[in-house]
């Protein structure tokens, strides 16, 4: 299960994060999120666990837990919203027209 983590400092590491949610169980992957044109990191990331279960149990005993001097925003991660946008104001004439 993909979690995610918000409200991040920036000082807190991939490191840290790994052996934070390594406590609650195996921890596939750690990514924080940075900004693509600074590199700089953008205040949250992701962690994938490989049980289910063991990830609800993070979620639920991390969620609100103070890292770093930051207070955590922990739950589920959504899907990625992949619809698309945007109008199309092209010409869409469907034929003859008189």
């Amino acid at each position: 299960m993909k979690i995610y983590v918000g409200n991040l400092s920036f000082d807190t590491s991939e490191q840290s994060l790994q052996e934070l949610f390594a406590s609650h169980g195996q921890v596939d992957e750690v990514a924080l999120i940075t900004d693509r044109d600074t590199g700089r990191p953008r205040g949250f990331g992701f962690v994938t666990m490989a049980s289910d279960d063991d990830a609800k149990n993070a979620i639920e005993a991390i969620n609100g837990t103070e890292v770093d001097g930051r207070t955590l925003n922990v739950n589920e991660a959504r899907p990625k919203n992949t619809g698309g946008g945007g109008g199309g104001g092209g010409n869409r004439s469907g034929g003859d027209r008189w």
